[in-house]
């Protein structure tokens, strides 16, 4: 894979953001279907209102490194995919090791070419929460796997039916058994699934190539496997998160946005913790209305699936709340990797600590222009929010981190009268 350009985003703070601002398609969808896609063994599948973000190009990379035909038409936000031939089982390294997203693939290349082996897994660097789950899904669906240090081989003459649980309800998991379920022969019931919005439209979306499933949204899914599953034409829901983030951006300015596609439903217990900070919300048919004039107050959060508090949302409002009235208390249950952004804050003047596996956000604080660091997608994005409330200018990098999830980051910014750049420089060694 050729060297890619380092990018960092440069931030000067200080302007209420105003305008309209259209929500990009939701990448925890999206990047499933790309994988589900490769199912089908015959014609194109169409996806539209796929957001232009570096994990879906990683996603093309790979489908097209197995054997899949993949046309990626950024412009239109549409990718077209034929798969009718898949040549290779093996996700390799130099694509897999920045994608967390790879181990999505494994149910197609175990139904088409009864194997699959990932060189890498990457992605977020989110501590101890491993992939462990995906594996033994697939083994007691009929797989084997042989797990060494650096490659994972999971083999499978042919997976069937099986009673399936996860031990937390993840969404990537219940997604993956789902689409490995699909095409096995019998009943196969998933208990403990996720109930995110996305995961409704990973079902929306199989049910459509002709999978036949059912308790999606109830955390108790049943698939009844069928022989074949055929390409269709989709359209990738909103992205929750990005809809979100855009939100708290309207916060931390004091300014107001509208936000085209954003749905308050998919928010879950988001919505009511921004609510409660001072964020005001005016739903218009598909526009959402966010605006924030009164001082922020201090927040109480706690991760969880959803409709709980978005895990993805954690480190945005732990941005957000260093502008807050009082004490905010941000405890992450689900990633314990989370809190690398603590440091980042700190940099710019805000006082949080960790303590008892919890942030503790001593606010309201002056946030000051600094050179920080994205340690993952999420922390990367809240440092833009950061910086777009610090005085002088704040230097997010690398980059890379948050173009893996938030598309032209800086151009929609700009637009809502932000003053962000992005910066392009060649790697050194």
């Amino acid at each position: 894979m050729a060297t890619r350009p380092e990018t960092r985003y440069r931030v000067r703070g200080g302007q209420p953001l105003q305008g309209t601002v259209f929500v990009q398609g939701a990448k925890n969808a999206a990047l499933k279907m790309i994988a589900a896609s490769l199912l089908a063994d015959t014609g194109r599948t169409v996806l539209r209102n796929v957001p232009v973000i570096e994990d879906v190009r990683r996603a093309v990379e790979l489908a097209q490194a197995v054997g899949a035909s993949v046309k990626f038409h950024e412009a239109e936000r549409t990718l077209v995919v034929d798969a009718s031939e898949l040549t290779s089982p093996v996700l390799p390294a130099e694509i897999a090791r920045r994608f967390r997203a790879s181990v999505l693939f494994v149910p197609a290349l175990l139904h088409r070419l009864g194997e699959a082996t990932i060189e890498g897994i990457g992605g977020c660097n989110l501590g101890s929460r491993s992939l462990d789950f995906h594996y033994r899904g697939f083994a007691r669906l009929g797989a084997t796997v042989d797990e060494g240090d650096a490659t994972i081989r999971i083999k499978a003459d042919r997976l069937k039916g099986a009673h399936l649980y996860l031990d937390t309800p993840s969404h990537t998991g219940t997604e993956n058994l789902m689409m490995a379920a699909a095409l096995a022969p019998g009943t196969t019931v998933i208990d403990n699934t996720a109930m995110e919005p996305e995961v409704l439209d990973v079902i929306s979306f199989l049910s459509k190539m002709g999978a036949d499933i059912t308790g999606g949204g109830t955390g108790f899914v049943t698939v009844n496997g069928v022989e074949k599953l055929r390409a269709v034409e989709h359209t990738v829901m909103p992205d929750r998160i990005d809809a979100a983030v855009f939100a708290m951006a309207a916060a931390i300015t004091g300014g107001e946005l509208s936000l085209v596609g954003a749905s308050l439903d998919h928010f879950g217990v988001v919505r009511w913790k921004l609510e409660q900070m001072g964020v005001e919300f005016s739903a218009q048919g598909a526009i959402l209305q966010v605006r924030r004039e009164r001082a922020l107050r201090s927040i109480n959060v706690i991760t969880s699936p959803f409709p709980g508090f978005a895990t993805d949302l954690q480190s945005p409002i732990m941005g957000l709340s260093t502008l807050a009235d009082g004490t905010s208390y941000i405890r992450e249950t689900i990633f314990d990797g989370r809190y690398t952004l603590v440091g980042e804050l700190n940099k710019m003047g805000a006082k949080v600590e960790v303590a008892d596996n919890a942030a503790i956000v001593h606010g309201p604080t002056v946030l000051k222009g600094a050179e920080v660091v994205a340690h993952d997608l999420r922390s990367g994005i809240a440092l833009i929010l950061a910086g777009l409330a610090a005085e002088g200018e704040t230097v997010v990098a690398p980059g890379y981190m948050i173009d893996r999830g938030h598309a032209s980051v800086a151009a929609r910014l700009t637009t809502l009268g932000a003053d962000i750049d992005v910066e392009m420089a060649v790697n050194t060694p």
